[in-house]
């Protein structure tokens, strides 16, 4: 068995994403553990970075600052999409999210800020860019990455 956290292991544990001011973004520690698999996109980069040569069962806490969290924000990601772009059964309206098929098959999740009579304005900042971020962790379980991603035998 794994005793730290190395890139793409698979990995249980329980986290908190929380503000310096002590508002809970999203935690699993009242819940059932999460179960993801480093490298693979399940958290964001900076956020698994902070996972890596961490021990298991000991609580971590890291305050990142905006940059090393979620980002700044981009005005660039703030874009005009025009309606014919937008599912016809969607409802446009501010503060809704709404997500984008990437020709590469992933999405794009972005937050409504407007909505004109041929557009809407979209903006594809994640949600906490700008904002400090306390993430707190306890890994409970480290499985090897291969084993993770080997298919179950079919005999």
């Amino acid at each position: 068995m794994e005793t730290q956290v190395a890139h793409g292991a698979t990995i249980r544990l329980h986290y908190k994403l929380s503000s310096p001011a002590g508002a809970v973004f999203e935690s699993t520690f009242e819940d059932e553990p999460v179960t993801l698999i480093l490298g693979q996109g399940e958290l964001a980069p900076n956020l698994e970075n902070c996972l890596i040569g961490l021990p298991l069962h000991e609580r971590h806490v890291f305050m990142l600052e905006p940059a090393q969290a979620f980002g700044c924000f981009d005005a660039g990601l703030v874009q005009r999409i025009p309606r014919a772009e937008f599912p016809p059964e969607m409802a446009l309206a501010p503060k809704v999210m709404v997500e984008f098929q990437l020709p590469n098959g992933t999405t794009l999740p972005g937050v409504i800020q407007e909505i004109g009579p041929s557009d809407a304005v979209v903006d594809f900042n994640h949600p906490l860019s700008d904002c400090p971020v306390i993430f707190e962790v306890e890994v409970l379980e480290i499985m090897p990455g291969a084993a993770a991603l080997r298919p179950p035998d079919s005999h």
